[in-house]
């Protein structure tokens, strides 16, 4: 049997790749004992027995960075969460860092929803001091969970006041999110445009596939002299894919 690569290991521990990496990452997995960062036959079945483990340690949804992450802070407390109150609430070892994606650490979605609101307000006013009560339009519509274009344009159509910063009254703030009918409207609103925007994915992937095809035919022809590039097939089929797959996820 041939050495594993990561997403041939990862599908025989019935893994997510970012599960593999995460796992590699905090040393519940060894580093590849074969050429080209492959695990030999003989490696794998010796650490198979820790997939249950590892599912279990990482949760089913894949980490994120600290942007996500001061978002999924801010919805949960009503407050303008940023990327340096994430960083005080590592520094402090209220969250733990999991792994890092291209030098940036990352968090676990289910270490946030377990961090205590009472200790998430306390860094944002540590940082916020007498502008606590307010937020500016990021701020506002980190809260809210909205894009901040949405916002604005929300805040303007209600008249929302701002105070002479230019800030948003973070009660008013917090009565938009209390509107089921609105909420409803700007989640639609977001489903289409993800939706338009995974189709025009898919058609951009399919176009290519069909390019290597005819690629494909004219060399079976004798019209060209050289085979289209299979590595080229692999990942636009596997963009594909995912695209079509989000698709499916926005549609009703």
């Amino acid at each position: 049997m041939p050495a594993l690569d990561t997403r041939r290991l990862a599908a025989k521990l019935d893994l997510s790749e970012w599960q593999l990496r995460l796992a590699r990452e905090n040393g519940l997995i060894p580093e590849p004992d074969a050429p080209e960062g492959r695990w030999s036959p003989e490696e794998a079945a010796a650490f198979a027995d820790r997939a249950a483990q590892i599912r279990v340690t990482f949760g089913d949804r894949p980490p994120v960075g600290a942007v996500k992450a001061a978002a999924v802070l801010a919805a949960r407390v009503g407050l303008d969460v940023e990327r340096a109150d994430v960083e005080i609430l590592v520094a402090r070892e209220d969250l733990d860092v999991v792994g890092s994606y291209r030098g940036h650490p990352l968090y676990l979605l289910h270490d946030l929803e377990a961090l205590d609101p009472d200790v998430i307000t306390e860094v944002v006013t540590v940082r916020k001091g007498p502008l606590l009560d307010t937020a500016d339009a990021a701020g506002a519509a980190r809260v809210l969970g909205w894009p901040k274009h949405v916002f604005e344009s929300i805040a303007a159509r209600r008249g929302l006041s701002v105070d002479k910063l230019g800030r948003y009254a973070l009660g008013e703030v917090r009565a938009l999110a209390g509107d089921t009918d609105l909420t409803a409207q700007v989640q639609e609103a977001e489903r289409r445009a993800a939706l338009a925007k995974a189709r025009k994915e898919v058609d951009r992937h399919e176009e290519s596939l069909r390019g290597w095809l005819e690629g494909c035919a004219a060399y079976v022809n004798r019209t060209a002299d050289e085979l289209p590039d299979l590595a080229t097939a692999r990942r636009a089929l596997r963009s594909l894919a995912a695209a079509r797959a989000a698709a499916a996820e926005h549609e009703t």
